[in-house]
């Protein structure tokens, strides 16, 4: 057997071999200079740019998510005064060294320091972790920092002693003041992604499968955890419930309402989603992630229904469960969700932060039967994907595989029309290109707000104009998101605007048409070309609307809901 639940567990504490700090510091300290060169270079994402937004317009919590992407988001550009990709990254970089932190305790805690190392190697080598958590500005950002804070207070309270139980010693788990710090954590992790709601539930499961720790649920510690875990989430329940619960309605149909695929679950459309994700986590780690999974969840399965297992055998187990009930929930949950709607990588990424730890303790196993094996796949994915980063963040900036381009070796590969990366939009050349041009610098400062059509667009066109001048960005768009909780389009009426676009929705009269009955009129003001390589890549159209007529009518929102009648295509 290769299991390390079969004698061959990893040892405890003690387990620190020579060296090993000088080990933990650098791949800590080696992961941050990486991460931080990305952040640097990387265009901003989509996402990104929108909440960049989030902290622009700081509220008790949001149409999409809750609030705390907000602070993370805006504290680097407020404490610089600078707007930039990297300094709406500065809170992520910051909040991702806690993490780890946090996760590398938790794992010595439940089983070694080997283990936590191991765990950090692994991490630090799968791409979507790294960049989902520790680069890219996101919910997620202060999620992991808070599930790994729970994971951690839910190992000390469970099991008390950094040690294993000695062999045949009795052991009675007795609930402590740490339920009100899981209560804490919880909550602080749904007020930064919907997806603690699941965390919390899944450490209810655990406690009530496993018959020890079922004291937890009678505990009065555990109204006083309520008690705690409600409170926290005050701004959640508040924002909400002024405006008729519309995150969570969004959250659980609205967002999906659009699908255009089929209605029923399709196998093949989550097998489709399921093998996206090992692509997203590396192979080489992907596929053993998910075997590592289904082998301790049989395992458990098969304890659950065991005569007598043994006092230390069954702690051993018992640990084991907690990661996986932190941790296999959430990665079911969103696969399964891939046989009936779109999902993104980043969904289920939280379970897979969690299994990682199984992961690192079952590639201990089978380093000490195969160590030269394990010690070259670490370094050569180690070598492979930062080769293949580097390339990919030289194709982002200079257009290295962009054919024609003027960094393009051998002529370039993708053609620009082909290329999906100039989608990303430089908002640090927007910028420039705004200031530098009279007749759009002078524009700017006539009118009274922006618009664009599509809601992640405002995003990009608010990073590359409020350097510039202090002017109100939004969406016309029947997919408004946040914008129309932001702004009352009936505040500008009377008022001139600029409508930017890209190239693509310019070439789309009909939406054009959309806006013309508002305005006195609408009349191109010029084009703004991005370049990279020397190419051309994306064409920035601008338009100056005169006079506004007639506000702007939202599908929801505060000012959906002063209408004498909800709009076409709103549902009660």
């Amino acid at each position: 057997m290769t299991g390390w639940s079969d004698g061959q567990k990893p040892a405890s504490g003690g387990d620190r071999k020579p060296g090993w700090a000088k080990g933990l510091v650098a791949l800590l300290l080696g992961g941050l200079i990486y991460r931080t060169i990305v952040a640097l270079w990387m265009l901003p994402g989509f996402d990104e740019a929108y909440y960049y937004l989030y902290s622009r317009y700081l509220n008790w919590s949001y149409f999409d998510h809750p609030p705390m992407v907000a602070l993370t988001t805006g504290v680097g550009w407020w404490l610089t005064g600078v707007i930039s990709p990297f300094t709406l990254r500065i809170g992520a970089l910051v909040l991702y060294c806690i993490s780890l932190g946090l996760l590398y305790l938790a794992a010595t805690w439940l089983f070694s320091a080997a283990v936590g190392q191991m765990t950090l190697a692994l991490i630090t080598l799968i791409p979507l972790i790294t960049i989902g958590f520790g680069i890219l500005t996101s919910p997620d950002n202060a999620l992991i920092l808070f599930w790994s804070a729970t994971l951690l207070v839910a190992a000390w309270e469970f099991f008390p002693n950094t040690r294993l139980s000695t062999p045949g010693e009795a052991w009675i788990y007795r609930p402590t003041w740490r339920i009100v710090g899981l209560g804490l954590t919880v909550a602080l992790a749904g007020l930064s992604k919907y997806h603690g709601f699941v965390l919390g539930l899944s450490l209810v499961g655990f406690c009530a499968i496993y018959r020890p720790y079922r004291a937890a649920l009678r505990s009065p510690w555990t109204l006083l955890s309520l008690g705690v875990f409600a409170l926290t989430l005050f701004p959640l329940w508040y924002w909400n419930s002024q405006h008729d619960w519309i995150s969570f309605r969004f959250q659980l149909g609205m967002r999906f309402d659009g699908n255009t695929g089929s209605s029923g679950f399709s196998l093949g459309q989550m097998v489709g989603y399921w093998l996206l994700s090992i692509v997203y986590l590396f192979p080489l780690f992907g596929f053993p992630l998910w075997w590592v999974a289904a082998k301790q969840s049989g395992r458990q399965a098969r304890f659950l229904f065991s005569p007598s297992p043994s006092s230390d055998e069954t702690e051993t187990h018992h640990r084991q469960a907690l990661i996986l009930w932190l941790s296999l929930p959430i990665m079911l949950l969103f696969t399964l969700l891939g046989g009936k709607q779109q999902i993104l990588p980043a969904w289920p990424a939280p379970g897979y932060w969690g299994m990682v730890i199984l992961l690192a303790a079952q590639v201990l196993v089978w380093q000490r039967q195969r160590p030269r094996l394990i010690r070259r796949g670490l370094w050569g994915s180690g070598l492979f994907l930062a080769t293949l980063s580097a390339i990919a963040l030289l194709h982002l900036r200079l257009g290295v595989l962009q054919q024609p381009s003027t960094y393009a070796p051998f002529g370039g590969l993708l053609p620009v029309e082909q290329d999906g990366s100039t989608e990303l939009i430089d908002t640090s050349q927007l910028q420039r290109q705004f200031a530098s041009t009279p007749a759009l610098r002078a524009a700017l400062d006539e009118v009274g707000f922006v618009f664009t059509n599509e809601y992640y667009l405002g995003g990009y066109f608010a990073m590359a104009i409020h350097p510039i001048l202090d002017l109100p960005v939004t969406a016309f768009s029947q997919d408004p998101r946040g914008f129309a909780f932001w702004f009352n389009p009936q505040d500008w009426v009377g008022q001139d605007a600029l409508y930017l676009t890209l190239d693509r929705f310019a070439q789309d009269d009909e939406i054009l048409a959309r806006y013309q009955p508002l305005f006195d009129t609408i009349e191109p003001l010029g084009t703004v070309p991005l370049r990279r390589g020397g190419e051309v890549t994306e064409t920035i159209h601008v338009y100056r609307a005169t006079n506004l007529r007639q506000a702007y009518v939202y599908p929801y929102g505060p000012s959906a809901s002063a209408l004498p009648q909800p709009p076409a295509g709103v549902t009660e």
